[in-house]
């Protein structure tokens, strides 16, 4: 296995996850020059919320399964991925849910996945019409790239912060976002607060996968996968209601 990279911050406490205050305000959402499902660029108002600083790790989710007798994932035994403070995967979207519903109940609030709309807002962290959070740039330009996510998802917290203070924003793991995916979602999509159609098929995510060839995703690209499935390179973080 190679080595993993360690963290640059701590994002749990006992009180619950670390978690960034992302403002409310318009931004620019999808793309014209990405895939289909990008467009159009339109405008959008997110009301302020919270988002984790870092992705949910192995060792937080192993909490709520030693707590709940919930199934823990099924890459466990493997040492490319269960590392303590690896994000953890192979987690559905309904096991996503259950966690934050756990974790309410644990720390009070509202935790929840975050909309595909909040995720682009919070990725973006107030730089607007930039392809990722740094800037255009590409991926291969970032330190020590093509050494990195060689057999499994890296420490959550690993890459630097964004704008609002989010690490690993577009990269590591795909994460699940609370909204049914449509493809042609944007072209109806509500100017306030979008979250997604009443039904579908499959559940949004956004960011990047250590598996994939470009590690790290545009703000604006999406992707999705049917909620029951429970593949390598998903997982997740969370939000909650409120600045």
């Amino acid at each position: 296995m190679s080595a993993i990279r360690q963290p640059t911050s701590l994002h749990h406490t006992d009180d619950g996850p670390k978690l960034v205050s992302i403002p409310a305000g318009w931004f620019l959402m999808g793309s014209e020059d990405g895939q289909d499902n990008e467009c159009p660029l339109h405008r959008v108002w997110v009301d302020g919320f919270r988002l984790a600083e870092c992705q949910v790790t192995n060792a937080e989710y192993a909490r709520f399964v030693q707590a709940t007798g919930a199934e823990a994932p099924p890459l466990l035994a493997d040492p490319d991925f269960n590392h303590p403070q690896q994000a953890v995967v192979a987690v559905s979207w309904y096991e996503a849910v259950r966690y934050c519903e756990w974790l309410s109940g644990l720390h009070g609030g509202s935790y929840r996945l975050p909309t595909e709309a909040e995720w682009e807002h919070a990725a973006r962290g107030e730089v607007e019409g930039k392809l990722f959070p740094w800037g255009d740039a590409p991926p291969e330009s970032l330190p020590d790239y093509e050494k990195r996510w060689k057999n499994g998802p890296e420490t959550a917290g690993s890459s630097g912060p964004n704008g609002f203070g989010l690490r690993d924003m577009c990269a590591n793991v795909h994460e699940w976002c609370s909204d049914w995916f449509q493809a042609d979602y944007y072209a109806s999509s509500p100017e306030r607060n979008p979250r997604g159609p009443e039904s579908g098929e499959r559940r949004s995510s956004r960011g990047g996968s250590w598996r994939h060839h470009i590690k790290v995703t545009r703000c604006a690209a999406r992707s999705s996968i049917p909620p029951q499935f429970k593949y390598a390179d998903y997982g997740f973080r969370v939000a909650r209601d409120g600045n």
